[in-house]
């Protein structure tokens, strides 16, 4: 259901919109003047707020201002008895939605604010969408450690080395790796990604070099795989670790040779592939639990980029908050909500055990169920365990 802030002087005016509005389904707020309605449009979130512009403490255009800067992205609709051409003017032209006169039409006022709030929809799934479509997003932070990953990738980004980036898991390693991509000489060619752990061992040989009809009983028709799928461009091995040893070998050779060979084929296929690989193993360990191939290794790890993780950078922690509190409450289509220092403060004393992962989905459960400011209460309550 949504929220209407009905802000007029004229108490009979008020009761009027309201029974309208009630009666159309609308939930609805009232405030007898801008003050009144400024510390309401602060405290809660609507749909749409309808406006008297003549009004003692602070009047319409005043409050026009002031409510654009903190709620950019709801519709405000002007409604005045002594309004003429140039006030009309005045109000769209410092933001306002539309202008309405009093007594307002009944069919008027309910298709422009029907329209407004379909103007708030678009907007939000404008802003998900450039989301969506943006390249890559930024590598947050400006602790030692994220200061020398982007160094390192800036340095070898436009090489054709292989890398291995290591790190427990939600820290963030596939944003490094199309990063490289992203400033390498290949960011005009695909960046295929695979997660090495998400496909069964037995499919794995088949998901990354392909297959031919009838190599196997589902083999129905051919298939291209991975390697073929970012030839010119960058092959991105997520959590490498978890490959069989067969499927290590046909990559060591296609690394060795640049050719790959499909299931079921005898042909050989030349690719052009830079690989970067992930893994939140320590492969050296798995080298002597002959888990993986000391061979391959080698050949990954020609630059090795660790990312730390949120544990051992929490002076980020503020930065990737305010990000996060951008991006939810944009995909939301509400006002960034603001955060207490405090409760800044009892987030960097948790333990992020889920690193980067984990605090994003904490802000947005913080979001969720805090007004619209998050609180120390807020983060004691959502997101820290609590002592029984």
């Amino acid at each position: 259901m949504s929220n209407i802030l009905i802000i007029d002087d004229e108490k009979a005016i008020r009761k009027t919109l309201s029974e309208i509005l009630s009666y159309e389904g609308y939930k609805l707020d009232e405030a007898s003047d801008g003050e009144e309605g400024l510390k309401k449009v602060k405290e809660k979130e609507y749909d749409v707020i309808l406006c008297d512009i003549k009004m003692p403490k602070m009047d319409g255009i005043e409050f026009l201002e002031k409510a654009r800067e903190a709620v950019p992205d709801v519709p405000i609709i002007m409604i005045s008895g002594h309004g003429t051409i140039e006030t009309a003017v005045e109000a769209v032209k410092k933001g306002a939605y539309d202008y309405i006169s009093k007594p307002p039409d009944l069919n008027r006022l309910l298709i422009t604010i029907r329209n407004a709030m379909d103007k708030t929809t678009l907007v939000t799934e404008t802003k998900v969408l450039k989301r969506k479509v943006s390249k890559v997003q930024e590598i947050v932070g400006s602790s030692t450690p994220i200061h020398k990953i982007k160094e390192t990738i800036e340095k070898v980004a436009p090489t054709e080395a292989r890398i291995l980036v290591t790190g427990e898991n939600g820290v963030g390693k596939e944003l490094v790796a199309r990063w490289v991509h992203e400033k390498s000489n290949r960011a005009d060619s695909p960046l295929v990604e695979v997660n090495c752990a998400a496909i069964p061992s037995e499919l794995i040989e088949s998901e990354l070099f392909g297959h031919e009809k009838g190599s196997f009983t589902s083999a129905v028709k051919q298939r291209i795989g991975k390697f073929e799928q970012a030839n010119g461009g960058t092959l991105f091995l997520d959590e490498i670790g978890d490959m069989s040893l067969t499927a290590q070998a046909k990559v060591l050779r296609a690394l060795q040779e640049g050719k790959i060979t499909r299931v079921g084929g005898d042909k050989d296929i030349s690719v052009d592939v830079r690989v970067i690989a992930a893994t939140n193993k320590d492969l050296l360990k798995e080298v002597d639990e002959k888990n993986f191939r000391l061979d391959l290794y080698h050949r990954l790890s020609v630059i090795i980029i660790h990312v730390p993780s949120l544990n051992e950078r929490k002076d980020d922690i503020p930065l990737l908050v305010d990000k996060f509190l951008i991006d939810i409450c944009g995909d939301y289509g509400i006002a960034k909500k603001a955060i207490e220092e405090n409760a800044i403060l009892a987030l960097q004393q948790h333990d992020w055990t889920g690193n980067i992962r984990e605090l994003r989905n904490v802000v947005e459960r913080l979001i969720i169920l805090s007004g619209k400011t998050i609180s120390k209460d807020d983060v004691e309550n959502y997101v820290l365990p609590r002592s029984r």
